[in-house]
């Protein structure tokens, strides 16, 4: 058995985020020691470990509780499982698509840039002017990867 630190420690999951997880139900409530100590189980561990790979990929936590959902029956199709990998798949794509259109955006301003003053410089103008851009990228910086 692990306690929270160790758990922490064997899957590189932050002891708050591993209780958020526990309150939202992606793991199990663990047992108590008698000094009342969370307590777990090699099967959560695995169950952590699991998550954590999942959301390095950029999967919601509805999407893993989903995947979490269908792994615990493994004698059903896995058409669902590549159903939600799709779907995670033409997010990111689309998440490269507007990083693309926003790297092509930054190297048009900086080619236009005459390095003169600031009262010239060509950056600063389109950064107050988004209709001097090449292309609609609004909201393509909300992304955070």
């Amino acid at each position: 058995m692990l306690t929270i630190g160790q758990l922490s420690q064997a899957t590189g999951v932050k002891v708050p985020t591993i209780r958020y997880y526990e309150q939202i139900g992606l793991l199990p409530e663990p047992d108590r020691s008698e000094g009342n100590r969370r307590l777990y189980d090699r099967a959560t561990r695995d169950r952590l470990a699991f998550v954590r790979h999942s959301r390095d990929l950029g999967f919601s936590l509805d999407s893993i509780r989903e995947l979490l959902c269908l792994s615990d029956e493994p004698g059903r199709s896995c058409e669902a499982v590549d159903d939600i990998a799709r779907r995670q798949l033409a997010e990111v794509d689309a998440r490269i698509s507007r990083l693309e259109a926003l790297r092509g955006e930054l190297q048009r301003m900086l080619g236009h840039c005459s390095n003169g003053t600031i009262a010239e410089c060509r950056v600063i103008e389109v950064l107050g002017n988004h209709g001097l851009c090449a292309e609609d990228h609004s909201g393509a910086g909300s992304d955070r990867l």
